[in-house]
């Protein structure tokens, strides 16, 4: 008898340590998917090859609070428009191509920034527009973007003529030719309220950076 019930007590000690450890996983997923993880769904093409469409990714909300965005992050944030033919203003996903400081310019298909040719291993085609930030502006075969529909900001808050302004962006879907993005509606920004375009005064920011696809599984893999 006695060494019946002392099995019981040790079987039930060694599930109630289970139930432990999955209350602690449990927390700590919660606490994940509240305040640093989210889900993020595509629903266009605009990044293809890289993402297609119906992929399901996770998004790290909390990163760019300890660095700043870095060069072929992709990256999910707001953007300083509501896409074509939708009053709706949703996330955008498109990987980071120019950041404060670059130079950036698009000739014959090929991006360079700061001088140097970008490798686009992950572009789908090459843009099939000239663009160059000058001027204080963005310019996009050879007409600036107007700042009532883009956001690119007054002189007064460049630090050079034709480098990208701090705290703004320069974003590329690599579905060059299908995407809707910085050559459209202009920079991206990391905080504060747009400057210009038609959401000019809206909060702006970078929901997170995708870093992993994880539906399909058969397309399950780290992002870079």
């Amino acid at each position: 008898m006695a060494a019946t019930a002392e099995k019981r007590t040790s079987a039930v000690h060694v599930a109630r340590e289970y139930l432990d450890a999955f209350i602690v996983a449990g927390l700590v997923a919660l606490f994940l998917i509240t305040f640093v993880v989210r889900t993020f769904y595509i629903p266009s093409g605009s990044m293809e090859p890289t993402l297609q469409i119906h992929d399901v990714l996770l998004v790290n909300e909390f990163e760019y609070r300890f660095h700043t965005p870095q060069h072929g992050d992709i990256v999910v944030f707001p953007p300083p428009t509501a896409p074509i033919g939708t009053d709706q203003r949703t996330d955008f996903i498109k990987r980071l191509i120019g950041a404060p400081g670059d130079t950036l310019r698009i000739h014959d298909g090929v991006v360079y920034r700061n001088g140097q040719a970008l490798v686009e291993q992950y572009e789908k085609q090459q843009p099939n527009y000239e663009l160059e930030i000058k001027n204080y502006g963005i310019y996009v075969d050879g007409a600036a973007l107007d700042t009532t529909q883009a956001n690119v900001p007054p002189r007064s808050m460049w630090q050079s003529p034709d480098r990208i302004p701090a705290g703004f962006y320069f974003m590329m879907g690599d579905n060059r030719q299908n995407s809707e993005d910085s050559h459209v509606w202009g920079f991206a920004q990391l905080h504060g309220k747009f400057v210009a375009g038609p959401l000019k005064g809206e909060t702006a920011g970078f929901t997170g950076h995708a870093f992993l696809l994880f539906w399909p599984l058969d397309r399950f893999r780290i992002l870079k």
